[in-house]
């Protein structure tokens, strides 16, 4: 079962987090185990302390034996962070600045992948007419350690005495090159087109982005290269999505535009995230911690198992058995199991633990047919 480069044992650093976090965790590293049991991989978790548990724990959102943990891992898996507790916190030592910020900084995670897929069987889910979703694959890029959310904030007093507040967008032409150019090649190992979202017409900054990737498809000509604006890109993906093929964007409008991806799946509990810097990354929902529903079983665990299948092919060299992660989501989805947030009438609703036990069970027993392949 194996692929040829997959080879153990690997360490695995889990950091749970906050609300919804430790339940989604908890499924996909079964999930993990059942790939290692099903092919052979020996996997070595270790867990850590990150967000709103650590200040509780450690009194800092990334206490230095998280980071050091890291260092020690093969990839890093993560729930979520944050929630109202913490919310009146200084920034700096709030869940989301102090923690998973400064977790991609510290390990210079500046590539987000976030893949939008269309599920079939949840073409109801979705608000979107089928017949605009079916067939939806895009895969998403967002530099991801510079621009509004690095930069210098601050607040100041203007000389007629009104108060201010500043944020500092910065990029320098390496981190525009290197995340372009990762662009360029996943483009290049799909459909071979490449759109660069910016609002050019505009800021400066989305000038400088368009000149480096001007510069860098000169490597990639086989590679399809246009622009877009993010306002029009907004509209498109609700518009036309299957226009897209490999998106690249700066950091706050990757933010908001794979948000939005998510309405294309059917619900944003079913989107993984990959947070790269070569082969290390950190893996994760791209949902929040939603203290609402946290410890009451009914979180969707899919998007955190579906982000240790990517764990699994981007880290690990393991893409057969990313694959059989995959195909076991699909597996589940197909047989009409579902958590409350994409309930639909005719289907079975399921606790987060029944969810991941499913996919388990599918990775474990389950026997798949090409058409599984997502």
């Amino acid at each position: 079962m194996s692929a040829r480069n997959c080879k153990g044992p690997f360490k695995i650093l889990v950091l749970p987090g906050d609300g919804i976090g430790p339940e989604i965790t908890r499924e996909a590293v079964k999930a993990l185990k059942a790939v290692g049991e099903k092919s052979g991989i020996t996997f070595n978790f270790q867990y850590g302390l990150i967000g709103g548990a650590a200040i509780d724990e450690m009194g800092v959102p990334l206490p230095e034996e998280t980071v050091e943990l890291g260092k020690k891992s093969d990839a890093i898996l993560l729930g979520a962070v944050g929630g109202p507790k913490w919310d009146n916190l200084p920034p700096e030592i709030r869940p989301e600045l102090g923690g998973l910020l400064k977790i991609r900084k510290v390990f210079d995670l500046y590539a987000n992948l976030r893949p939008v897929m269309f599920f079939q069987e949840l073409k109801n889910a979705s608000p979107l007419k089928p017949e605009i979703i079916d067939g939806v694959d895009i895969l998403m890029v967002r530099e991801l350690t510079g621009g509004l959310y690095f930069g210098e904030k601050k607040r100041i007093t203007l000389e007629n005495g009104e108060k201010a507040a500043v944020d500092t967008l910065i990029y320098t032409a390496k981190e525009v090159e290197r995340v372009v150019r990762l662009g360029f090649e996943l483009a290049q190992k799909r459909n071979r087109k490449l759109t660069v979202v910016d609002k050019a017409n505009v800021l400066e900054s989305s000038r400088f982005w368009r000149e480096v990737a001007g510069k860098v498809r000169g490597d990639y000509p086989e590679v399809q290269l246009s622009y877009m604006y993010v306002d029009n890109c907004a509209m498109q993906l609700i518009r036309n999505p299957r226009q897209f093929d490999v998106v690249v964007t700066e950091n706050m409008f990757g933010d908001i535009l794979t948000d939005e991806g998510s309405v294309l799946a059917g619900s944003i509990g079913l989107l993984p995230s990959a947070s790269l810097n070569g082969k290390f990354g950190l893996y994760e929902p791209i949902h929040g911690s939603a203290p609402d529903i946290a410890g009451q079983n009914k979180a969707n665990p899919l998007a955190t198992i579906l982000s240790a299948a990517m764990l699994l092919n981007y880290s690990l060299d393991c893409p057969k058995e990313a694959l059989l992660i995959e195909k076991a989501v699909k597996a589940v989805l197909r047989k009409g199991y579902r958590t409350q947030d994409i309930l639909e009438p005719g289907t079975t609703l399921v606790t987060c633990e029944e969810m991941g036990d499913l996919v388990v069970e599918e990775i474990l027993g389950g026997v798949f047919d090409e058409d599984l392949s997502l």
